[in-house]
């Protein structure tokens, strides 16, 4: 604290409690900014593990119960109250995660975090909708179309929040419905299983070397 001429105390504004410089203001900003990336990416390496195992199960599952079909009728039996369990699973930890990542953030971020999020809720309406007809028409392999689509979409808009990790993602699903759509009826399945497996796989990798880089470099 100095003295003015008058006598008067004032704060001295290299101290604890003095204001920011444009830079301090500008690094804090951007360390805001990257820590609510990082709050607000799609669940911790442990949450992907389980969809890598997820995803393989279910689809999976869906080979095992078509392969021997004859004609093709689409996934019977056991695979879809199994499938229906863990998808429940996944949305369940998923909705916690997102309202854990949400607690006390507010302004720009929160409100990009919110349209984000109707905006794929919205894609994967609109995907199901309109595969779904094709579906019962007699299409081959109805699961590789909507996960394209929404793969896609989800890879550039997340692009254009500057999200890289969640855009790569995305953008791996969409490749590997691609690949899908060349399985035939049954191939697709196993096809899809594998590929999102390894994706989700390779995304839980990444999450684990980001919270090492984080650790290292705090």
């Amino acid at each position: 604290m100095n003295l003015t001429p008058d006598g008067t105390a004032s704060a001295d504004n290299g101290g604890n409690g003095g204001n920011f410089d444009p830079q301090q203001a500008a690094a804090l900003l951007d360390q805001t900014i990257q820590n609510a990336r990082r709050t607000f990416a799609s669940g911790p390496p442990l949450l992907w593990l389980y969809r890598a195992v997820f995803v393989l199960v279910t689809f999976g599952g869906f080979w095992l119960s078509v392969r021997s079909q004859q004609p093709y009728t689409g996934p019977r039996g056991w695979s879809l109250p199994l499938a229906a369990v863990l998808i429940a699973i996944n949305i369940v930890w998923s909705v916690l995660i997102l309202k854990r990542s949400g607690a006390g953030v507010s302004g720009p971020a929160q409100r990009s975090r919110q349209t984000w999020i109707g905006v794929m809720l919205a894609v994967w309406i609109i995907a199901y909708a309109i595969t779904a007809p094709l579906y019962h028409a007699g299409a081959s392999h109805p699961a590789s179309a909507p996960l394209m689509i929404v793969g896609l979409i989800g890879a550039a808009t997340a692009a254009a929040r500057r999200d890289r990790p969640t855009a790569a993602t995305l953008l791996a699903f969409a490749v590997v419905a691609a690949a899908a759509g060349f399985g035939g009826p049954v191939g697709a399945w196993l096809i899809t299983g594998i590929g999102l497996s390894a994706a989700c796989l390779g995304t839980a990798a990444f999450k684990v070397w980001q919270q090492r880089q984080g650790v290292v470099h705090s």
